[in-house]
Formats: structure tokens, sequence, C-alpha cells
């Protein structure tokens, strides 16, 4: 049987590994919203909102961002912190076939995307390569991505914000196995 730490590991990954889910972090990067905001914004019914939104912020995922007072009840409001709460997010690696299970779940995901994707001209990337390179060019590399990924995070802005695009940011960089 896994220990408490390796569950909590399993379990927030397994969380994070859902298609509405993946879509609930990326609207919580710009604001924090409530169960009931969560649902109209991505159109599903409120239970299943505040479910998704339960197991991501049992998972370490979110963030409580305070609590407003609706017709007589308390609505909590989260937000998503790049890379979730650190005090709560269990630390260490994930197995590789809870990895493969992420990456299938973010695979559908941006599959979704891409059927919507601007048909105008605007600048962006896609690119896939399997190669080798020297230890510094990926720490380099590495860097830039994340500076990338920390930079969007950071700018996200509330869903339709004016003066703003939809844009979709993907990454998935990993040293491979010498045996394959």
């Amino acid at each position: 049987m896994a220990d408490d730490a390796e569950r909590q590991a399993i379990s927030a990954l397994r969380a994070v590994a859902h298609p509405v889910r993946l879509r609930i972090l990326s609207l919580l990067t710009a604001e924090a919203m409530s169960a009931a905001e969560v649902a109209r914004a991505l159109d599903l019914t409120h239970a299943n909102a505040s479910y998704h939104l339960r197991v991501l912020h049992e998972a370490g995922e979110l963030v409580e961002a305070g609590e407003e007072r609706i017709r007589g009840g308390v609505a909590r409001r989260y937000r998503y912190p790049v890379g979730g709460d650190p005090a709560r997010r269990p630390k260490g690696p994930a197995a590789p076939e809870d990895r493969v299970a992420w990456a299938s779940a973010t695979h559908a995901e941006v599959v979704r995307r891409l059927a919507s994707a601007s048909r105008e001209r605007h600048p962006g990337s896609d690119s896939d390569l399997e190669t080798w390179v020297e230890p510094d060019v990926w720490a380099r590399a590495m860097g830039l991505v994340q500076e990338a990924v920390l930079l969007l995070h950071a700018e996200a802005r509330p869903a339709r914000t004016e003066g703003t695009i939809h844009v979709s940011a993907t990454t998935l960089a990993f040293v491979m196995a010498d045996d394959q």
C-alpha cells in the first residue's frame, strides 16, 4: 500500500489529469472565482464546478482567495498559483504512468483548443523534437521555457478582458532515458 506522501502525489496528479480541471486551472490563473462563476464561464452545472474545484483544492492545486456572501450563503473563491499551493502540494517526482495520464488529458485539451484556434495570422509556435544536446544547452532552454511560462501566468487577465487576445500555451519537455 502506498504511503501518505505517495497517495497525495498520485491524488494531485490525477486531480489535474482531467480536461475540465485543466480548463479550470487555466481560468483561475487570471482571477479568483467561485463555483458559480466557474460554472457560468465553462458552461457547467454548479454542482459539477463545485466538485472539480473541491478535487483540485484537496490536491493542493488551488488556494482559497476569500469568501463572499451570496443570498445568505457563503461562496468560496479559488485561485490557481502557478505550480499549485506550495504549502499543500506534494513534492517529489511523479511516477511515469501518472505523467502519461496527465499528458493524455493535456493532449485532449490541446486538441479542443486547436479546433477553436484563430484563423487570423498571429505569431505562434508548434514544434516537436527528440534529439541530443549538451547539458548546458538543455539547462538554458529549460530556463527560457520556464521564463515564458511564468510570464504568461503572471500576465494572465480575466477572460474577455478588453485589449487581450485568447491564447494557448502548453509545454512538455523532459530528458529521455537512454534505453529507448
